[in-house]
């Protein structure tokens, strides 16, 4: 018997092995207002018809016994090489072979004598395609960890792997899937929705780095105040982390409110108990501590035999502090950062509930009227959004540690 070299290759193939044949690959309804009936991918394969069938065989499950040898062959460069691509194409394949069946199921649902579609029909990803995309993405991300390549040259791989699907969406080769519906339907919608969610994240990013980064180098002085300071700062920061989001933005509201009322000056500006207001103090709150304690432990790291040599080189404090400590406290930082802008992207959607717009009121708006595919439009480009952050900031952070 052969020995096994990849185990987290046989362990993602073993899940997907059981989500491909314990669950659904897509659903179709007749209306978004019925439940959907689940479709196995063995009938999807069979739904297939001709040449197109065995066109989506091989590019769905061409690549799965390719990732199968890979269990049992010795570690190399090429074969990781190999791997990611694979995982790429069965990705591809995937979402290419949902996209043919729900053409054609739009096609059974049109009108025999005008041969149109009315468009209301619904098909959907099924339990087993979300599975199955999320193994195919982890499996390409561990081999292309394991070719060691530099921060930046790792975030191209990674987006190339992605890459065939997003051409897919631009193309329209997806559009009769039920969430490009749903976006084709309320585009207006989704585009004001994007323009406030960003806007709320980077009005609560903003002022929380203004705000904590000299609250984390001031944490790191060795002065009697600080000392004194410093225990009741972190506190405070932590009692805030503890506090549940909407129970913050509920605190708010009624303080904000009575100010709006009390200065009318600052409701004609936007200041009051709900809206945009409440939702970036609540925000900025909740990202001060990922960004104070970062800085603090950026600072903190530098080696002292570092700071006295540059004491020696005839350097004042506030050279030694821009030329030496930040640079060495970058890489840090920029990792607390990334903490407070992930969180920052998810709490967001929240904020809907008190009036600041964004992806979440989608998503709430789905959950009331029951329509699943209109709380994936809000919750997928949120999930999108911060992993391509977390990403970003990942590789800035890798590449300024490899820098210094």
């Amino acid at each position: 018997m052969k020995r096994i070299q990849n185990r987290v290759l046989l362990l993602l193939l073993t899940l997907g092995i059981a989500a491909a044949t314990g669950l659904a690959f897509l659903t179709h309804a007749p209306n978004r207002l019925v439940s959907g009936v689940g479709i196995s991918l063995a009938d999807v394969l069979r739904g297939s018809e001709g040449s197109a069938q065995a066109l989506m065989l091989l590019a769905t499950l061409g690549p799965a016994p390719l990732l199968g040898a890979a269990i049992f062959m010795r570690p190399r460069r090429g074969l990781h090489i190999l791997v990611a691509v694979a995982a790429s194409a069965l990705l591809t394949g995937l979402v290419w072979l949902a996209a043919h069946h729900a053409r054609q199921l739009a096609g059974l649902a049109a009108d025999p004598a005008t041969g149109l579609s009315a468009g209301i029909e619904r098909t959907s990803f099924g339990g087993a395609l979300w599975v199955l995309a999320a193994l195919a993405w982890l499996a390409a991300t561990d081999a292309i960890a394991h070719l060691q390549l530099k921060p930046a040259w790792r975030l191209l791989a990674s987006a190339a792997v992605v890459l065939p699907v997003v051409v897919s969406i631009a193309s329209g080769m997806l559009d009769a899937l039920s969430l490009l519906k749903e976006y084709a339907n309320r585009q207006d919608v989704f585009n004001a929705a994007l323009l406030q969610h960003v806007t709320l994240v980077l009005a609560s990013l903003t002022p929380s780095l203004l705000i904590g980064v000299p609250l984390g180098i001031a944490s790191v002085r060795n002065t009697a105040r600080m000392n004194a300071l410093r225990p009741a700062l972190f506190a405070s920061l932590n009692i805030i982390q503890t506090i549940p989001s909407i129970a913050l933005f509920g605190l708010l509201m009624a303080p904000l409110a009575l100010l709006a009322a009390s200065v009318p000056l600052l409701a004609q500006w936007g200041i009051k108990g709900v809206g945009l207001a409440p939702a970036v103090i609540a925000l900025t709150l909740y990202a001060l501590l990922p960004v104070v304690r970062s800085t603090a432990a950026g600072l903190s790291q530098v080696p002292r035999p570092v700071i006295e040599a540059a004491q020696g080189m005839g350097l004042s404090p506030r050279q030694i502090f821009w030329q030496v400590e930040v640079p060495l406290a970058l890489p840090v930082f920029v990792s607390g950062l990334r903490v407070a802008a992930v969180q920052t992207i998810g709490m967001a959607v929240v904020a809907a509930l008190i009036g600041a717009g964004g992806f979440g009121a989608i998503m709430f708006q789905g959950l009331l009227g029951g329509a699943l595919d209109l709380v994936l439009l809000g919750v997928v480009p949120v999930v999108v959004m911060a992993v391509v952050v977390d990403a970003l900031l990942k590789t800035v952070a890798a590449s300024l540690a490899h820098a210094y």
